[in-house]
């Protein structure tokens, strides 16, 4: 009977505790925005903006019919944010590459390589990525293109508003002359009433 009643009263109690469930099941739980802050929605809308007008540009018509495929590298995404957004910039980062390779258009350099190539350029005791040595990464890596961006944010405030303005840019640099072949800007903005 001791048995029954602990067993009763675990059951009630684990009904009473919060319920976890997966948004795939619950649009509920990804559709809304929690926070002002950046999330995989956002991400997937200004990557997707910024990745469609890359490809009707004219680097993309010419890296089609390009023979052999030129290389290209993603190099890490700036942060001009006052946000702590490193992790989805890292996700922006994995699925512009991923969308680089299902194109077919480029050879895309593997990130592992580019990791080496920076602790080459930059020395072991400070390998962090440096903006301001991008010409010199791609020729060490033997690419011609490289893809980069950042991520700046609008912070306004009153006393019944809070909006952001997220501004993410891509932007495509030819190594050999450092100019910019493509370049575009996509945005969201969130705002708690």
């Amino acid at each position: 009977m001791k048995k029954l009643m602990l067993l009763t009263l675990l059951v009630t109690l684990s009904a009473c505790g919060d319920r976890v469930v997966r948004g795939a099941n619950d649009p509920s739980v990804d559709n809304p925005a929690l926070s002002t802050g950046i999330d995989k929605d956002d991400i997937q809308r200004m990557l997707a903006d910024n990745l469609n007008n890359l490809r009707a540009s004219p680097i993309m018509n010419e890296w089609r019919v390009a023979r052999p495929k030129p290389t290209v590298a993603v190099f890490p995404f700036q942060n001009s944010t006052s946000e702590h957004i490193d992790s989805q910039l890292n996700t922006i980062l994995s699925e512009a590459e991923t969308w680089l390779v299902d194109s077919q258009a480029v050879d895309v350099i593997a990130r592992d390589r580019q990791n080496q190539m920076i602790a080459e350029v930059e020395g072991q005791a400070h390998p962090v990525f440096n903006p301001a040595n991008v010409a010199k990464y791609g020729k060490q890596l033997g690419c011609k293109y490289f893809i980069t961006g950042k991520v700046q944010a609008n912070d306004e405030r009153n006393p019944d508003m809070r909006r952001v303005q997220y501004f993410f840019f891509m932007q495509v640099i030819e190594v050999e002359t450092s100019s910019i072949k493509w370049q575009h800007k996509a945005y969201v903005t969130k705002a708690i009433k």
